[in-house]
């Protein structure tokens, strides 16, 4: 390949990168945090940017003072003098990069024991336990108010207010993570880790999962959303109060729940953990990544395996059309 045609390839290769670098979901990006935690780490990310820019501007500088300083010239033959052994430089480029660590080092040890201080101070501070599985997220609250109850691939919090969490594992590794909000976290099966996040203004916010964890591993999303203290204490209220169906599909719809999905989604030992579907009708999703509507809610339950490869969930296609209306209208009004 010529040297014309290899610069043409890489200028095609570093245009197309510099164009996939405005690409993908806003609300995934570290850069523009919305949390405390966010905050913290985004001057970490500013001050290495910073000592990297620093060095690469001193480097090139040297790189391009000695190509011209030291150029071949026509008729000029000389011996660039040899430096090798010196004493003095040897401590100046040794004791530069440890100035450099130092001032990085620093304050991210710093911020790793504020980070790591997540066990609330009052006993009123809100904490939910996260459990991780293939492919969803379980979010028990402890203490909502004084009551406790669980939700699936939504997380909601108080906006302003510190909210800590202790992360549990069942299957394989996976990895929690709110990119505005706060940084990734392991969450190991036996093991009990621990963080706190906060929002400082309401708003819904990306999370994902951050360790490759299988096939359906791109598709284990959740979402945050974070309310004002008033609409977060109606959301809880709702969460906790029994629903009754009220018409007869409904009624119809609840039998067929609970012959074909309690012993998944109810019962305290069921063969394949599935999330608590009790308040169904509040959710903006379905299976964490499908806008929440009967169209796409008949799709999940005929074949969850062809919206997220992997999922553990059975197919629920051997339903009448009737049958199945009925259940999704009880579904879809769970509120």
């Amino acid at each position: 390949m010529s040297r014309q045609r290899l610069w043409r390839v890489l200028s095609v290769f570093a245009l197309m990168a510099l164009l996939l670098a405005g690409c993908g979901d806003p609300r995934l990006n570290a850069l523009t945090p919305k949390g405390t935690a966010g905050d913290m780490q985004l001057d970490l990310i500013t001050l290495s940017i910073l000592i990297m820019l620093g060095v690469f501007a001193v480097v090139i500088t040297i790189f391009v003072y000695v190509l011209i300083r030291y150029r071949k010239k026509k008729g000029v033959t000389r011996e660039v003098k040899q430096v090798h052994g010196s004493t003095l430089l040897e401590i100046v480029w040794t004791v530069i990069p440890i100035i450099l660590l130092a001032i990085l080092a620093v304050p991210t040890v710093q911020t790793t024991f504020k980070l790591a201080a997540a066990q609330p101070k009052t006993e009123d501070a809100l904490k939910i336990k996260v459990t991780g599985y293939q492919y969803w997220w379980e979010f028990e609250y402890l203490n909502a108010n004084g009551k406790r109850f669980k939700t699936a691939q939504e997380l909601h919090i108080p906006a302003g207010e510190k909210v800590y969490l202790e992360i549990h594992g069942k299957d394989v590794l996976h990895s929690f993570w709110v990119p505005a909000l706060a940084g990734k976290i392991d969450v190991v099966p036996g093991r009990v880790n621990t963080m706190w996040i906060d929002a400082k203004q309401p708003g819904k916010y990306q999370g994902k999962c951050a360790e490759l964890c299988g096939a359906g591993h791109a598709l284990m999303d959740f979402k945050v959303y974070a309310h004002s203290k008033g609409d977060f204490d109606n959301w809880v209220a709702q969460q906790t109060t029994p629903y009754k169906p009220q018409t007869v599909a409904e009624k119809e719809g609840e039998k067929i729940f609970k012959q074909n999905c309690i012993s998944c989604h109810a019962n305290p030992n069921p063969k394949i953990k599935g999330p608590d579907l009790s308040k169904f009708g509040t959710r903006e999703t379905i299976a964490g990544i499908l806008s929440h509507n009967e169209t796409n809610l008949k799709k999940w339950l005929e074949d969850p395996e062809s919206v997220k490869p992997g999922a553990r969930m059975p197919k629920i296609n051997y339903l009448n059309d009737q049958e199945m209306k009925n259940l999704m209208e009880y579904l879809m009004k769970s509120k």
